[in-house]
């Protein structure tokens, strides 16, 4: 474990670093700017992180007692030190069942009340102490984590301590309980190798179908309902219902005449009809490379085949695949399905695959139809999507030389997923996190370098933060390594084109 010193300015506050940590060094520093300055000077120089952990006042009136305030950034009368990322803690901290916060910590020079807290809240700040900002220059470049549990806030200020007595026992129970699950965090702490996977995270068909709902947003404004998660990233979903967005399970669901946007996965005729009957105003934002295969099902169908679509049949590509002709497609998902598959004529089959998949697995699927169904006929061109293909492929460059492949997308991305299984079958531990707080440090100790892509669903704005979050546990440096470069542009649908 990479050396940890705590800085409590309190005896109290001390003490319960002290019974929820025993394995760190706790120093108690003493209370207001100029103990804890005299304290800090003190402090070894040479060790290793820094974590500030005492108690605060919420500035914040969302705050409660017990809180936990996690610091961005440290703000004090001589200017504001920037915090390396907390991200991993604070995952660590709300599976352990605390509430946390991040953000802006200010310290101030005397106790903090009324209007001056007040005033300190609208800088922004989320809570307010008399130390960090002093303390701060100990870290000295080492990693630096300010952890405050909010004791009053302003109903209740420490001025009157009848009010407070209650959130000072919770405070105390949440501050001993916050150290005592952060030795998983300070197990992993230490500077690391972060290898970025190129082409990662969001693909054509996926900023497409964003830029759809966005640019609905801004031309029909708010609300936009839209079909199903318009892409498989619970943040993107988040961001767009902020803006407007309203998604839906069906379109019997949307008001009549109002607006309805087909997500990236493609919808069945009979979704369309529906559509229609309702007199939906239809946006179709489905991908390209889906609708190509909606194509190939119906050229099959047409031709008397029976369709072997190989993919899972919950998943919304696959159900509006099918829904081109029900009578005529079976979904099969792994070879033993296979191979105990039965058609009417196994002279007319034919196979369609669901974009997502993973090629080794497809292969293998296909390969058994091929064993069963001798005239078994195919799409022209794979229907396995370049996006996920250059995933795929840079995923097996990292995994050849990384100790963990973290992989981000969220659990319903079925891209994002098998870009798992392919770091695990190339002999890599792999994780799938939706975010940088989803990051368990148990995967990161004895781990030095570290491979890091994004399903086609995420942005890639996700896999920054990844990057930021490693770094906040002792500093990262960051190379990529490129398979392939992606120029693919796809056309925005008619009603949300603007000029020429």
């Amino acid at each position: 474990m990479s050396p940890l010193t705590v800085l409590a300015p309190l005896s109290v506050e001390a003490r319960a670093v002290r019974a929820g940590a025993p394995w760190a060094h706790v120093q108690r520093v003493g209370m207001g700017p100029r103990r804890a300055a005299r304290g800090g000077a003190a402090v070894d120089a040479d060790g290793g992180a820094v974590l500030i952990a005492g108690f605060a006042g919420a500035l914040d009136p969302e705050l409660a007692p017990g809180d936990v305030v996690l610091a961005s950034e440290l703000r004090g009368p001589t200017g504001t030190t920037r915090c390396p990322d907390p991200s991993i803690l604070a995952g660590v901290l709300r599976r352990g069942g605390l509430r946390v916060r991040v953000g802006p910590i200010a310290s101030s020079q005397r106790l903090v009340v009324r209007e001056r807290r007040r005033t300190l809240q609208r800088t922004g700040a989320l809570a307010v102490d008399m130390e960090s900002a002093w303390l701060a220059p100990v870290a000295q470049g080492r990693p630096l984590v300010t952890l405050r549990v909010v004791l009053d806030t302003h109903r209740s200020e420490l001025h009157r301590p009848l009010r407070t007595v209650a959130g000072a026992a919770v405070a105390y129970r949440t501050l001993r309980r916050a150290c005592a699950l952060a030795e998983s965090w300070a197990r992993a702490l230490g500077p690391r190798q972060v290898v970025l996977a190129a082409p990662r995270a969001s693909c054509a068909g996926v900023v497409r179908a964003v830029e759809v709902v966005e640019r609905a947003l801004e031309d029909r404004g708010a609300p936009v309902y839209v079909r199903r998660q318009i892409v498989h990233n619970a943040h993107v979903v988040t961001e767009l219902e902020r803006r407007g967005a309203i998604f839906v399970r069906e379109v019997d669901e949307v008001p009549d005449g109002a607006t309805v946007i087909f997500s990236a996965h493609g919808v069945s005729p009979a979704v369309r009809a529906a559509a229609a009957a309702r007199g939906l105003d239809v946006i179709d934002a489905t991908c390209p490379l889906v609708s190509k295969v909606h194509a190939e099902a119906r050229r099959f169908a047409q031709a008397g085949r029976e369709i072997v679509l190989v993919g899972h049949a919950e998943h919304e590509e696959v159900e509006g695949t099918r829904g081109e002709a029900p009578a005529h497609t079976r979904v099969v998902a792994t070879p033993a399905e296979a191979r105990a598959l039965r058609v009417r004529d196994p002279e007319r089959v034919a196979y369609l695959t669901q974009t997502t998949l993973s090629i080794d697995d497809t292969a293998e699927v296909v390969e058994a139809l091929r064993e069963r169904f001798p005239g078994l006929v195919g799409p022209v061109s794979s229907d396995i999507c370049y996006a996920t293909q250059n995933r795929q492929d840079a995923v097996r460059a990292l995994a050849s030389d990384c100790d963990l492949v973290l992989v981000v997308g969220s659990p319903n991305s079925s891209n994002s997923r098998r870009l798992v299984e392919v770091a695990t079958r190339a002999g890599c531990a792999a994780a799938l996190v939706d975010d940088a707080t989803e990051i368990e440090p148990e995967l990161l100790i004895d781990r030095h370098r570290i491979g890091l892509t994004a399903g086609a669903s995420a942005p890639e704005a996700l896999v920054q933060r990844v990057v930021g979050a490693l770094a906040g546990l002792g500093g990262a440096t960051v190379h990529e390594r490129s398979v392939a470069r992606e120029d693919v542009y796809f056309k925005l649908p008619p009603e949300v084109r603007r000029g020429v």
